[in-house]
């Protein structure tokens, strides 16, 4: 009986004791994880990837944000401006305000005197190149967002290669400790391209879907500046 109950206190105060050290080992093992040499050569382009997005998701938002502002009353004042026949007035207007908009308006308005399809196709022209420099650089989003995945993919398998190889170099000292410690140090490759594909999709999808809103913006004005021309002829 006696026995009984000192196995029983030397294992209660030794599970705590094994509990630490397996939460130091687990930290330690998934900081090794990431920094092993092995993985280094697909962790670091991951990483660059990474940083890439973030940058260009930041910059696209901001670029993006100013797109989208206008200021308050921009069209009537263009209205009020033709209709008085102020198109120099007009024009100053439209240099005063940077965004995809005024440039579109100031396109037509250098076109006034000629048929209105003429004046269309320039609108629709200077519309195009402005949907164009929105949209560079979103391409890099979606190839990071495929290539990631793949990459992390790639870096896994060839590191199960390695730790079989070298279970069949050495099968005397084969144990599966190291075997299972190969394959999950070669699999966090996976892990950290799938988060990386995942989060450049979410940046992409988010720039285009701000992209859209501000071509729909645009589409609204192209007709806006036609029917005003049409009142006027």
């Amino acid at each position: 009986m006696n026995h009984l109950l000192l196995l029983q206190a030397a294992t209660t105060e030794a599970v705590p004791v094994v509990a630490e050290q397996a939460a130091q080992v687990q930290e330690t093992s998934y900081f090794k994880l990431v920094f092993a040499l092995n993985s280094l050569w697909i962790m670091i382009p991951l990483f660059l990837m990474l940083g890439f997005a973030i940058y260009l998701f930041v910059k696209k938002l901001m670029v993006l944000s100013r797109a989208s502002k206008e200021e308050y009353n921009f069209m009537n004042n263009i209205r009020d401006f033709i209709h008085d026949g102020k198109l120099d007035s007009a024009v100053a207007l439209c240099k005063g305000n940077d965004n995809p908009s005024a440039r579109l308006i100031e396109k037509g308005l250098s076109r006034i005197g000629r048929p209105l399809d003429d004046i269309r196709t320039a609108v629709e022209n200077e519309g195009n190149i402005e949907v164009g420099r929105l949209e560079k650089g979103v391409s890099a989003l979606a190839t990071i967002a495929a290539i990631a995945p793949m990459l992390g993919f790639l870096g896994t398998v060839v590191g199960m290669v390695a730790a079989f190889h070298n279970m069949a170099a050495d099968p005397n000292n084969f144990n599966i400790g190291t075997l299972s410690s190969g394959i999950y140090t070669a699999m966090i490759t996976t892990v950290a391209g799938l988060i990386v594909g995942v989060v450049a999709l979410v940046f992409h999808n988010m720039i285009v879907s701000k992209i859209s809103n501000v071509v729909y913006m645009l589409e609204v004005r192209t007709t806006e500046f036609m029917d005003l021309l049409h009142e006027n002829c």
